[in-house]
């Protein structure tokens, strides 16, 4: 079966289920199958189980790598280079080349903060977040 999305205001497709997971899609996103009536994706059971089950995991695997890097190597942005705010990687290192380094303090609490917080808020604060440079 094939299926169709639209994501950021374009049609892409055609594609399989495992290969829709790898687009940033939620439940209100809307789905065609073979081209036909558009739906947001909750109506495709076999969808939303694809769904609740790859987001779950790699939200808590990107949250436990994300606030593991920003405690070790913070000063280099690593954690969002991983998030995907390339913007905000160079961002920090410049931060932490101006602060003489005294910038690792705060990446540092990032890091802790990311790691004490639900999968659900740090999607909200970090990934789906349109902000360069999110930090607390």
């Amino acid at each position: 079966m094939e299926y169709y999305i639209i994501c950021k205001g374009q049609t892409i497709g055609p594609m399989t289920a495992h290969q829709i997971m790898s687009y940033p899609v939620d439940s209100n996103t809307m789905v065609s199958r073979d081209g036909g009536d558009w739906m947001p994706l909750f109506n495709y059971p076999e969808l939303m189980q694809l769904l609740n089950n790859s987001h779950n995991s790699a939200t808590d695997s990107k949250r436990i790598l994300c606030g593991i890097m920003a405690i070790l190597f913070g000063t280099l942005g690593v954690q969002y280079f991983i998030m995907g705010k390339v913007a905000g990687g160079f961002i920090t290192i410049l931060l932490s080349l101006i602060t003489c380094g005294a910038w690792s303090i705060i990446t540092l609490i990032q890091g802790i903060m990311m790691l004490c917080m639900s999968d659900a808020d740090f999607e909200q604060k970090y990934i789906d977040n349109d902000k360069t440079l999110p930090l607390f």
